[in-house]
């Protein structure tokens, strides 16, 4: 048996078509565990990550939807609630990175609220229907950011969006730990994704490893092997907690 052993959990990855979704959905399935995927409109790539975790011999299914819609949500979750009968894993990992860089003062209302309702009130109606699906000793972690702690400058949106998820993490922890669900974050520094792509173009690419005390940008299975601990019996008693991935980098200037 191996340590990291999910054999016979339910598990519900969000933005699980690519990225850190992905490798998080398919290393739950290493593990043992069934799992099943949202994604918003990555039809063909969400069926490629069902059929690879039906390659290892577990359950899969996928179900897309906008995520900032709470009927959606819910729809997600009855799915879950159908084919899993409930869930004992549930990772928040969706959400955007606006890649444009805007002052606050010339951002505009519309660029706030779509990165609030795609990174947060989404994250409100997933956690309100967690809390309603995960069974007892269940396990919730949320895909932050390094910039829910240390802020971004011209990306104010974003970094307000994943702080208030931290606050999040710090609240629900209380209120589900009587039923013995641990609520956790995992916050990565910069990750090599289709997401953040724009920005790591060679030369900011180098200047971003630079900055790096590791020396180097993390892959998905980096971020995928944190969440898959605080998933995993060996993080049963730790909840409340930011895991930071990020290389060392919140420890610089």
């Amino acid at each position: 048996m191996s340590l990291l052993d999910l054999t016979g959990r339910k598990a519900l990855v969000t933005g699980g078509s690519r990225g850190v979704g992905r490798a998080t959905a398919l290393l739950l399935a290493r593990a043992g565990a069934d799992v099943g995927i949202s994604f918003r409109n990555r039809d063909s790539e969400a069926r490629a990550v069902v059929a690879e975790i039906e390659a290892l011999g577990r359950r899969g299914w996928a179900e897309g939807g906008d995520l900032a819609d709470a009927a959606e949500v819910t729809r997600l979750f009855d799915r879950a609630r159908s084919d899993f009968d409930g869930l004992d894993l549930v990772v928040l990992n969706h959400g955007i990175w606006p890649v444009e860089a805007v002052e606050i003062g010339e951002m505009e209302l519309e660029r706030w609220r779509r990165t609030m309702a795609v990174n947060l009130d989404s994250a409100f109606f997933v956690c309100r229907e967690a809390a309603r699906t995960l069974r007892d000793d269940g396990r919730l972690v949320l895909v932050t950011s390094t910039a829910a702690q240390r802020g971004e400058a011209f990306h104010g949106d974003y970094a307000a969006s994943k702080g208030a998820l931290v606050s999040l993490v710090k609240g629900l922890c209380v209120e589900l730990a009587p039923r013995g669900i641990t609520v956790n974050s995992v916050a990565p520094g910069w990750v090599d994704t289709e997401m953040a792509a724009p920005a790591l173009e060679p030369g900011a690419r180098d200047r971003i490893e630079a900055s790096i005390p590791i020396g180097r940008i993390a892959t998905a299975e980096d971020v995928a092997g944190p969440v898959a601990f605080l998933c995993s019996p060996l993080a049963r008693h730790v909840t409340g907690e930011i895991l930071n991935v990020n290389g060392g980098a919140v420890l610089v200037g």
